[in-house]
């Protein structure tokens, strides 16, 4: 008796803890109409990060090419009173400058959002080519300062 009384306890303990693990239908679709929900949180999240990220770049780049305007500028002002020789020199120079800093802008004016990774690697060939200038410039200015004194 005490076997038959231990059996049907056991059994019905097995027939509790299957009945409460299940979910019914409605339940699981409940379950995941909210993943749904939440993935689809977490997707507008990112694209708005992205966006943000392209916006404040924009920006920052924007700011980079201006200054590199100012940086040519101040350059043309320096080279005004060089020989002819050196001015043209200076100035086939600063032109090609000027022209690589147009192409940037355009570049970056043109730029369609197409993908995070596609994005990460045009920013890193931006920022390279807009240092690039920046350099070039840095040395003109040396060049010219030093032909100067």
């Amino acid at each position: 008796m005490k076997k038959k009384i231990s059996r049907i306890v056991s059994l019905a303990f097995t027939a509790c803890v299957i009945l409460t693990g299940c979910d019914t239908p409605a339940e699981k679709v409940e379950k995941a109409s909210v993943n749904v929900i939440e993935a689809n949180q977490k997707l507008d999240k990112a694209e708005a990060d992205y966006a943000a990220d392209v916006e404040t770049f924009r920006r920052e780049s924007e700011a980079k090419i201006i200054a590199n305007e100012k940086s040519m500028a101040e350059l043309q002002a320096k080279i005004a009173n060089q020989n002819a020789e050196t001015k043209t020199e200076y100035d086939d120079k600063i032109i090609a400058l000027q022209q690589k800093n147009i192409n940037l802008k355009k570049r970056m004016d043109d730029y369609r959002a197409d993908g995070e990774e596609r994005w990460e690697i045009f920013k890193i060939d931006f920022n390279k080519d807009v240092n690039e200038i920046k350099e070039s410039l840095n040395t003109l200015s040396a060049q010219c300062a030093k032909n100067t004194k």
